[in-house]
């Protein structure tokens, strides 16, 4: 089921700490994920390919208000977990309230921190974090033409 890949921060850390026990390698990545589209599609599967488990942080509602905009998200946080839960690349999401992922990845400890290639790895927020645990950080392959606010924009304008 789509909700049994759903999981709050402290029963995804009981069963990471399990799986990494058995060897299993974690990669993490994060976003808000307001409109699923084909670019966040492609780049989650990009991601799965670099560990044998990939979990996604979501934003709460509150904290995509605040880097986003008053308007935003278009929605809800149980709406956009389902819908990210139910890619077959991803294994767990999870949510943050935070404006960043700083303190999930820390607690969390994955093994591979994950963006897009439209970041630079040092600038990746939880880089420091990760690696000073011995993990790392990586870019996949950014898909150009996608972008929520473009989509927004474009229905206001045509609808």
């Amino acid at each position: 089921m789509i909700t049994d890949k759903i999981k709050n921060r402290q029963s995804l850390k009981r069963i990471l700490t399990r799986l990494k026990k058995k060897g299993v390698k974690v990669a993490f990545t994060n976003g808000c994920f307001d409109i699923l589209h084909y670019g966040h599609v492609k780049y989650l599967e990009d991601a799965a390919r670099c560990a044998d488990i990939l979990i996604v942080a979501i934003n709460n509602d509150a904290s995509v208000k605040r880097l986003k905009g008053k308007k935003r998200p278009v929605f809800g946080l149980k709406d956009r977990a389902r819908l990210v839960a139910s890619l077959e690349s991803v294994d767990f999401v999870t949510s943050f309230h935070e404006d960043t992922p700083a303190e999930i990845i820390s607690y969390l400890k994955p093994d591979i921190v994950i963006k897009g290639a439209d970041y630079k790895v040092k600038d990746i927020v939880g880089n420091r974090i990760v690696k000073a645990y011995g993990g790392s950080v990586r870019n996949v392959r950014y898909h150009k033409g996608y972008s929520v606010t473009a989509i927004i924009k474009r229905i206001a304008r045509e609808f």
